[in-house]
């Protein structure tokens, strides 16, 4: 079995006679210039298209986490309340909020509201409410989503925690 040198390659291309020799030099190079975009440049261009969008969602995920972090320090800085207390604020707002779509169902320091088809803007507006007012944290949420497109809906149950006493 012989060895292929570059010595080897030099001598079987000089023996390709030279029309022949220019046609397969032009293959290789346009080969070699395939093979450069499928490695090299296309994929650093798929990267630099996708960079702008991706920046912005990094920016956006930024500015919510900088939002949050600044309704953590607001919440801080509220005056303590007793679990009574935040068991009525979390009931009246249960009943103004959520009406008659939502029970409450309150044992230790959790509070257990069961949804039904209740709108999905109300819940939300409900959940900031009950953050701020009853100082109410969620714990754990088994909802399924209801209604039309244009106004959803959930179903299920939703655990908060209440303040320690």
């Amino acid at each position: 079995m012989s060895r292929i040198t570059t010595q080897n390659l030099r001598d079987a291309l000089e023996r390709i006679p030279a029309p022949k020799r220019r046609v397969l030099l032009a293959a290789i190079a346009a080969l070699a210039l395939v093979l450069l975009w499928v490695l090299a440049l296309s994929p650093a261009l798929r990267t630099l298209n996708k960079a702008p969008a991706q920046r912005a969602a990094l920016q956006r995920d930024a500015q919510q986490m900088q939002q949050l972090a600044a309704e953590a320090q607001q919440l801080k800085t509220l005056p303590r309340m007793d679990a009574a207390e935040a068991q009525r604020a979390l009931e009246q707002s249960v009943r103004q909020r959520l009406g008659t779509g939502a029970r409450i169902s309150v044992a230790g320091g959790r509070a257990t509201i069961t949804l039904n088809a209740t709108p999905a803007a109300a819940l939300a507006a409900w959940l900031t409410e009950a953050r701020l007012n009853a100082r109410a944290a969620p714990l754990d949420a088994k909802l399924q989503r209801g209604g039309a497109a244009d106004a959803p809906s959930w179903s299920g149950t939703l655990t908060l925690a209440l303040p320690a006493p």
